[in-house]
């Protein structure tokens, strides 16, 4: 853990290339609300930093032509099975639309199915291409 955290440091502090360098990309910034030109560098998938043009080298580089990048959605509060669909459907009708990222409550089939739906939902959501995060049910 702190190795990764250390490498981490050393992508972003722009000592070694990251996996991936993002270059020319307009980020968006939720909490000013303002696109910020520059470049992105990832590391093991994930984002490690952000800054001006130039600032990071990647083993691999993509140039982004002024695209706008945002930060995936997150919905904090969902029950997947309401949808009619398993943690894949679901994931197949939502990721596209931005949302990386849920909070589910398995209430309805933790209610039908009690232990066993839950365990369900906790094995269905494992490779899905979307981060599920099963809360214990209202």
């Amino acid at each position: 853990m702190i190795e990764d955290i250390r490498a981490d440091i050393e992508v972003a502090s722009g000592r070694v290339p990251a996996d991936l360098a993002l270059r020319n990309g307009r980020f968006f910034d939720v909490f000013t609300g303002e696109l910020m030109d520059g470049d992105m560098a990832v590391r093991d998938g994930r984002v490690i930093a952000i800054g001006p043009a130039g600032t990071y080298r990647g083993i691999k580089e993509q140039d982004l032509g002024n695209r706008i990048v945002v930060p995936g959605l997150i919905d904090s509060h969902v029950h997947i099975e309401s949808s009619m669909q398993g943690p894949a459907g679901f994931a197949g009708l939502t990721v596209p639309r931005g949302t990386t990222t849920v909070i589910a409550d398995p209430h309805e089939i933790a209610n039908v199915r009690g232990m066993d739906g839950i365990r369900w939902m906790l094995n269905a959501s494992e490779n899905v291409p979307q981060s599920v995060f099963v809360m214990l049910p209202s």
